[in-house]
């Protein structure tokens, strides 16, 4: 895409965090956004911070429901026009020891960080292939969505499947001038360790200790990281360029997808065949 400037975006997870960066940074850019989030406070805090800079809608949403989801686009495309931006940001970062694990807590983890996705793809995605023209769809995975270590197996599991689903997506989607990205932050100042321990049911046990003092690190680690404003930044401009899938918020993945790679290439069977 050459310019943003008209063009309207839903954004899920839109009132706090990478998601609100984003919302800056499509407002300055002169897009019309709709911020869609579970949390109706942060919602009316977001919206006063952005109606100065840009149109902007609002609706509670849980990404999860695919009725409600069908419904708010419905509602966002006749206020705001056809959506040809879409941004599935929506997710939570917890860890779940092996001995907690439960179906309860895959359902949670897995049907927002990658539920979610899915259903903002089959709402949002039918409407712009019948529509044609220029489209771009960035879906938020996480740094722990390209290596293995330190964020448990249901965020790692939910967070690797956005990458595979984006990868192969933007292959189908080149043809029909629909981008797709992938978001993969490493530390972003967003309290979002804190914000998904409020949200988790009742019925999900994390496992005590081990996972108190993991979200106490992992949430020092990110509040020194970059800010959410200028992951928005980022992720304009990699829309506007497009020549990668993948938009990385700084270089500290760089040697563990070495090592990971390193691993891949080694466990091949001509690898061994040659020794």
């Amino acid at each position: 895409m050459k310019d943003l400037s008209g063009r309207t975006a839903v954004i899920t997870g839109g009132a706090q965090g990478i998601g609100l960066g984003i919302a800056h940074a499509l407002g300055r850019a002169g897009v019309k956004i709709a911020i869609v989030d579970v949390n109706g406070n942060a919602l009316e805090s977001a919206v006063a911070q952005l109606s100065n800079v840009a149109t902007v809608a609002a609706k509670v949403l849980d990404v999860r429901d695919r009725a409600a989801f069908t419904d708010v686009a419905n509602d966002i495309e006749a206020q705001l026009g056809p959506v040809s931006l879409l941004f599935n940001n929506a997710g939570i970062a917890t860890r779940v020891t092996a001995e907690a694990m439960s179906y309860e807590s895959w359902d949670w983890v897995m049907g927002i960080n990658l539920g979610g996705v899915i259903n903002g793809i089959q709402t949002f995605l039918p409407r712009m292939l019948a529509r044609g023209g220029e489209a771009h769809i960035v879906n938020t995975s996480s740094g722990a969505g390209v290596i293995s270590e330190g964020g448990g197996y249901l965020y790692h599991g939910s967070k690797f499947a956005v990458v595979g689903l984006s990868e192969a997506l933007r292959e189908e989607l080149a043809p029909h001038q629909i981008g797709i990205s992938v978001l993969l932050p490493g530390p972003v100042a967003t309290g979002i360790i804190a914000n998904s321990a409020a949200l988790a049911p009742s019925d999900v046990t994390d496992g005590g200790d081990a996972v108190v003092t993991w979200q106490r690190v992992v949430s020092a680690a990110m509040n020194e990281g970059v800010s959410p404003l200028a992951v928005g930044d980022m992720v304009v401009a990699a829309i506007l360029d497009n020549r990668s899938p993948y938009i990385f918020t700084d270089d500290s993945l760089g040697a563990p997808i070495q090592a990971r790679t390193a691993k891949l290439l080694d466990a091949l069977p001509a690898k061994h065949a040659e020794a």
